[in-house]
């Protein structure tokens, strides 16, 4: 009698210690997002590529940052992207310090879409950015429309039907209207240093604008209801070229409602 009541004493004991494990286990167990006051969270951990898909031929983790690199050994033949694979952007806001070789081309893609038997290939919007800063800041249509919108201008898209061969000339978008200046394209390049700087993107309903250092770059409004797209993948990019190194670090995104 005093044996099974010492076992079911012990028994009840051990249960709830469990019980009380758990508990305090529940309270220490991180979060899956940490926002921070403004609203942001971090969606590379500085340490690994966790969340993320690419080619690791090109992609890795240095010193806290992600880093595209292209060597004299490993010449790409066609664009490869990093795809953040934490959800779909849709409107959101976006901070990233990024810093690239001279001879770089980069740039940061949302509201794209896969391309069908092409691995790591994206389509769709993307702030541009290289190391000569000629195309830094403005919105290229990867795989689509092109250049939309160069560094300095406010435009807007008109709805087009046509097949995009028939609009697109010399890689840019001939349909698009300049509606506005936000300033000259070499004096907003003067804004854009050789070392880090920070890109931030807003991108709400129909209107996307690129920052560089807190400076709007450029500004679109896409009424083409044909072409395009209110939701899809964020992946950064190495571009077919010279050998080329890119660094991007504290990615913050953040859900814009």
């Amino acid at each position: 009698m005093r044996n099974n009541n010492s076992g079911t004493f012990i028994g009840v004991c051990s249960l709830c210690g469990l019980l009380i494990f758990l508990i305090v286990s529940s309270f220490k167990k991180p979060t899956l997002k940490q926002y921070d006051q403004d609203g942001f969270v971090q969606i590379f951990d500085g340490k690994t590529l966790n969340g993320w898909e690419g080619d690791s031929t090109y992609w890795s983790v240095e010193d806290g940052s992600i880093v595209g690199v292209i060597t004299p050994a490993t010449i790409v033949k066609r664009n490869t992207f990093l795809i953040w694979r934490g959800g779909l952007t849709t409107d959101f806001e976006l901070k990233v310090a990024y810093r690239i070789s001279e001879d770089g081309n980069s740039g940061i893609n949302y509201r794209s879409e896969e391309v069908k038997d092409v691995p790591h290939a994206l389509r769709g919007y993307q702030s541009d950015i290289d190391g000569k800063n000629q195309y830094t800041g403005q919105n290229y249509e990867e795989r689509g429309r092109c250049i939309i919108a160069y560094r300095g201008q406010k435009v807007t898209l008109p709805n087009v039907t046509e097949p995009l061969q028939a609009v697109v000339k010399n890689n840019v978008w001939t349909a698009s209207v300049v509606t506005a200046s936000l300033g000259n394209m070499d004096s907003l390049r003067e804004k854009i240093n050789q070392g880090w700087n920070e890109s931030h993107l807003i991108v709400k309903g129909n209107r996307m604008q690129h920052f560089i250092n807190g400076i709007l770059m450029s500004d679109v409004t896409d009424n083409d209801t044909t072409n395009r797209k209110s939701s899809g993948l964020l992946g950064v990019q190495v571009h077919v070229g010279p050998p080329m190194k890119v660094e991007y670090r504290n990615f913050r995104l953040k859900e814009l409602k």
